[in-house]
């Protein structure tokens, strides 16, 4: 089975030995104090959210309608900017960097899923997953390699050659989820990954993310399902813009390629660097 866990660019083989991936002692997410306010007259989506997610840690954000679940996640991967608050991804305090910057972060270290797929239709499956890898920045033959990799991985490499119109809908999520892993992301965010799929669809993805999580893959899942949250490893409640329970917490060490989880504020590191932030008056 093809490795879904290797952190770096496409195509390449991990930062420890035998290619696994370096030890992380610091949490892939730390969410502190966010805030943010829409239109006129505002409505307050997120009202001082804290949130982490650990090395390895599979977590589903619960919640009704307009309790500030999507906002929180559009957040996190940098596609909207908070009115107050900070997001650390990877050890990177995202609210410190320029659109570029920010936009070469989230190619490297997010993936999203989302309800509606949102593939290109006029694309084939193998297509759409390796324009993820080379917008990652693989070369045209490893992101070939890598799409067929992942297809295969999910029982999909003799769908390879087909666009989304031709998939039933739990395909077309699960080609979705394999564009999501092209460049093998620090941290998977999925929004309501299962809404659009019938039973046995839901159940392909659920026991797909299961299979993602065993192998060490961090994961932050938006759900309304009570049923699909029970599969994660822990589960956050949201209401009215704040966390109400963020969950039991996990035993420490539990859990693959988890290390010491007792740094309570990430280490500063330049992901787009790989190495320490040694700005004057911070800890390398």
């Amino acid at each position: 089975m093809p490795d879904v866990s290797s952190r770096g660019a496409p195509g390449s083989s991990g930062g420890g030995p035998a290619g696994a991936p370096p030890p992380r002692r610091v949490p892939d997410l730390v969410v502190h104090g966010l805030r943010k306010t829409y239109g006129v007259p505002p409505v307050r989506a997120l009202r001082g959210v804290d949130l982490t997610v650990r090395a390895g840690e599979f977590v589903a954000l619960m919640g009704p309608s307009g309790s500030g679940k999507s906002t929180l996640l559009h957040l996190i991967a940098g596609l909207d900017r908070a009115d107050e608050g900070t997001v650390a991804l990877a050890g990177v305090r995202t609210e410190e960097l320029g659109s570029a910057r920010l936009a070469r972060l989230r190619r490297r270290h997010v993936g999203l899923v989302f309800q509606f797929f949102h593939l290109i239709d006029h694309l084939s499956a193998l297509e759409n997953v390796a324009l993820a890898a080379l917008i990652a920045g693989a070369r045209p033959a490893a992101a070939a390699t890598r799409a067929r990799d992942l297809l295969d991985m999910l029982g999909l490499l003799d769908r390879a050659a087909e666009r989304p119109g031709a998939l039933s809908g739990g395909e077309r999520q699960r080609v979705a989820i394999a564009r999501a892993l092209a460049n093998r992301p620090t941290l998977l965010l999925a929004d309501e990954p299962t809404g659009a799929l019938d039973s046995a669809g839901a159940a392909d993805v659920l026991d797909l993310f299961a299979r993602l999580h065993r192998t060490g893959q961090s994961i932050l899942m938006v759900t309304h399902s009570r049923e699909v949250a029970d599969g994660a490893q822990r589960i956050v409640r949201m209401r009215d813009g704040v966390v109400v329970d963020d969950g039991a917490a996990p035993p420490r060490g539990a859990g693959p390629h988890r290390g010491d989880l007792t740094v309570p504020v990430p280490l500063r590191v330049d992901a787009l660097t790989g190495r320490p932030d040694r700005a004057p008056g911070r800890q390398p």
